[in-house]
């Protein structure tokens, strides 16, 4: 039972409440640009194929490692939130992030590119979770809504934004610029936050087990490398098959860890999974699983559509995907203050709704539909979407109690990436049987393909039938699931405190 609730702490200062604003932009600004990288590399393959003279499955590893690295590092950071103060965690956020692009910068071969890829994604993986923790930590309940609004643009405009930004820049000069335009932006938001993060709370002292970390690393390393083989078609050291059953082992073996560790109460939980035994917080999180699945199979398909059977260049396919992530993050922000004045159910059911209709609209209108009814419906999808994220991470972590937040927040973004490899191993698998079907019988390739597109998306739509009949499962966090309120300045700098184990 939890103890009688303190006295409310008087209203902060508009001073304090501007520093946090500022705090939260630069946070928010810092994550859209490290999340952007995750898919910058998807129009590079074909000059990297010819600049490092490599095949197409070697350079997909460019998006499947940092995605595999995303899978094994985010878990860890339950326990890395717990053990550093926020200054600390995000210079060693995007310490890491600036390194690993200085890296992929000047690399002068395919496996250094690689490296800095890799090292890339590891300061990636630290900063969803971390502005996700701090907004809970920070923010009182009744702003939180539209602070979650507004990381709408860092989680849906900024991987949206990713092909284009690539195209335009591929127009103009070389594959290198990918990495050396962010460059001196990373060092800006590293030295601002650096700044404006004063935090004189230390983390609490929590042990690593050792075990817990190569568990996690084998079990969501295993089934995200697994998913994304059978996806891709990748040939790898490891098959799909095995990387699969030794994840899912490995998987069970982690759950049994942490079921120990929980009972210890020593601080030692590597991943607390008392997260999943709170219901209200376990429906927003499947439905955040299966929405990412649906974003990642529209935007995996929609470019075939446009390239290989429209027969529009790179840069064109990638500005026509532009519209619906713009709208995506453009309602994010109004989303989030109908937020909090209604609730999450009477967005999401309207979003769930929305996602089966533009979904099904794609997969019955992809053939033969002109272009601009395509794009059209991607808007459709998208602005779905933004009413079904925003609401759902916020009241998924908003039923948390506050020293569950980061554990919360790691275990969202770890599904989000085992989502996006499943989704991407499930519509590529469906979409290349049924386009070798109708070719053997006799379809030329480019009906083909649009075929298996078509019936990609109807796979897609059957996912958003799943989002929807969650979405009528979605409750608003109830009085007492957390605590509630922004903490006080801890200084008379106006300095924050950390999030609070």
């Amino acid at each position: 039972m939890s103890a009688a609730a303190p006295p409310q702490a008087p209203p902060i200062p508009a001073v304090d409440e501007a520093r946090v604003r500022l705090v939260l932009r630069v946070l928010t600004a810092a994550a859209f640009v490290v999340i952007l990288n995750e898919t910058l590399m998807l129009n590079a393959l074909p000059p990297l194929m010819d600049a490092f003279d490599i095949t197409a499955s070697t350079g997909q590893w460019l998006t499947t490692g940092f995605m595999l690295t995303m899978a094994i590092v985010i878990p860890m950071t339950g326990w890395l939130l717990q053990r550093l103060s926020l200054r600390a965690a995000f210079l060693l956020a995007m310490s890491v992030f600036l390194t690993g692009t200085a890296i992929a910068t000047i690399a002068p071969t395919f496996e250094v590119l690689l490296l800095g890829r890799v090292v890339q994604a590891s300061g990636t993986a630290v900063m969803m979770p971390l502005l996700m923790t701090t907004i809970m930590t920070l923010v009182p309940k009744e702003r939180r809504g539209r602070v979650m609004g507004n990381l709408t643009l860092a989680i849906s405009v900024a991987p949206a934004m990713g092909p284009p930004v690539s195209g335009l820049i591929l127009e103009l000069g070389s594959w290198r610029w990918i990495f050396g335009l962010v460059l001196p932006i990373a060092v800006l938001m590293l030295v601002a936050g650096g700044r404006l993060l004063r935090g004189a709370e230390p983390g609490r002292s929590a042990r690593l087990d050792v075990l817990s970390a190569l568990l996690t690393a084998l079990g969501f390393g295993g089934l995200v490398y697994g998913l994304s083989a059978f996806g891709e078609g990748a040939a790898g050291p490891v098959g799909p098959g095995w990387a699969l059953g030794v994840g899912i082992a490995s998987l069970a073996l982690f759950v049994w860890r942490q079921l120990v560790l929980q009972r210890r109460e020593d601080g030692s939980v590597f991943l607390d999974l008392r997260t999943l035994k709170v219901t209200r917080y376990l429906v927003p999180f499947a439905l955040m699983c299966l929405a990412f699945m649906a974003l990642i199979g529209a935007m995996l398909l929609l470019p075939l559509v446009f390239q290989e059977v429209r027969g529009f260049g790179t840069l064109a396919s990638g500005l026509m995907l532009m519209p619906g992530g713009l709208a995506m993050g453009l309602l994010g922000p109004t989303v989030g203050r109908w937020y909090d004045k209604v609730g999450p159910r009477p967005l999401v059911i309207p979003g769930g709704v929305g996602l089966v209709a533009s979904m099904s609209g794609m997969a019955l209108l992809v053939q033969d539909a002109p272009w601009f009814v395509l794009v059209a419906l991607h808007v459709g999808i998208s602005l779905s979407l933004a009413l079904l994220f925003t609401p759902c991470f916020t009241a998924g972590l908003g039923a948390l109690p506050q020293k569950l937040y980061s554990h919360g927040s790691a275990l969202l973004g770890t599904g989000q990436q085992v989502a996006a490899a499943a989704g991407t191993a499930l519509v590529v698998t469906v979409m290349e049987t049924r386009a070798l079907q109708l070719m053997d019988e006799g379809i030329a390739e480019t009906s083909a393909t649009a075929g298996g597109v078509a019936t990609g998306m109807l796979v897609g739509t059957g996912i958003a039938v799943g989002v929807l009949l969650l979405a009528l499962g979605v409750r608003a966090p109830k009085d007492g699931d957390a605590p509630e309120g922004a903490l006080e300045p801890q200084d008379k700098h106006g300095a924050y405190p950390e999030p609070v184990a």
